[in-house]
């Protein structure tokens, strides 16, 4: 792949989370592999995995974003993909088999949960599609690095000094929803602070297979 200028990396990589594009760029997401994006709105995080050939899947609540994926596969991935590997469901509800992809991406959806049940729904929901040694890569809100500027509502949520409410995860809760999970960590976590105003902390992990010890490290 031959690559001009910037206006060329900006048309085939759209507008991609830049720390999804750091697992691209270390070889963790690969053409050829099956990805579903859990919340995947109109499609921002998919341009370069629909145009590399990637086995590309979607969910979002909004049908309006799913129908705008759908188009976006038409156009861009060398064969375009049936219209059902892109539903308008709830996370939580989705009707997608277990284990169906070797990549789930959950990128700036699970802040959106209304509480501490809904928030365990849409994650165990997301890790539910996840097959054993798939690639969970999650980026969402959190308390990291602003412990003091935010103001608890209740059922972590949180009130954030931009305005908006969110429900905001810490170490220590990943460090317990990782061992539920069964899950390994395959980077340290990355929290970005935006001027004190928000926090959004990336999230890696690994599924470990069915049986065997977990490890750590």
């Amino acid at each position: 792949m031959m690559l001009g200028g910037v206006d060329d990396l900006c048309a085939h990589f759209g507008s991609i989370d830049i720390y999804l594009f750091d697992q691209i760029l270390r070889g963790r997401i690969t053409p050829g592999m099956v990805v579903l994006d859990a919340g995947c709105g109109s499609g921002r995080n998919l341009v370069h995995l629909l145009r590399s050939g990637a086995e590309v899947y979607g969910l979002d609540a909004d049908p309006g974003a799913v129908e705008a994926v759908r188009r976006l596969a038409h156009e861009l991935a060398p064969e375009p993909p049936p219209p059902e590997r892109f539903r308008a469901e709830r996370i939580e509800e989705s009707t997608f088999p277990d284990g169906i992809a070797e990549v789930v991406i959950s990128s700036a959806v699970l802040h959106f949960a209304q509480g501490d049940e809904h928030f365990r729904a849409m994650l165990f929901g997301s890790w539910r599609l996840l097959a054993p040694g798939g690639l969970f890569f999650c980026r969402l809100a959190s308390s990291i690095g602003i412990e003091a500027e935010v103001a608890a509502l209740g059922d972590r949520r949180f009130a954030l000094p931009d305005g908006s409410e969110r429900y905001l995860v810490d170490a220590t809760l990943l460090d317990a929803l990782e061992t539920e999970l069964g899950a390994h960590r395959l980077d340290p976590l990355k929290t970005t602070v935006v001027q004190n105003q928000r926090a959004m902390t990336t999230w890696v992990l690994r599924k470990e297979s069915p049986v065997g010890p977990r490890a750590r490290g």
